[in-house]
């Protein structure tokens, strides 16, 4: 799609950006996306080293992971006693 454009078509839109919102406010926008993508790279790191600490970490369970015989309720206080 955006194959065709050349430097010509860049500096257009560019020229553009600029008489539509002026220097200063794409400079702030350019340095939004900076921060943005910062703060991405850093949650992106942080995802990576807890997905690594988990793989080390062996899983402890409370309870034995063999099959256990369900016990059933006791529902005689829900029944309603008839007369």
């Amino acid at each position: 799609m955006f194959n065709n454009i050349g430097t010509t078509e860049i500096l257009v839109i560019i020229l553009v950006l600029i008489v539509l919102f002026g220097g200063n406010k794409i400079a702030d926008v350019a340095k939004g996306l900076g921060e943005a993508t910062k703060e991405f790279k850093k949650a992106q790191k942080e995802v990576e080293n807890t997905k690594a600490e988990l793989k080390k970490e062996p899983i402890i369970e409370d309870e034995p992971s063999l099959p256990t015989k369900k016990k059933k309720l006791k529902t005689h206080h829900l029944k309603k006693n008839k007369k």
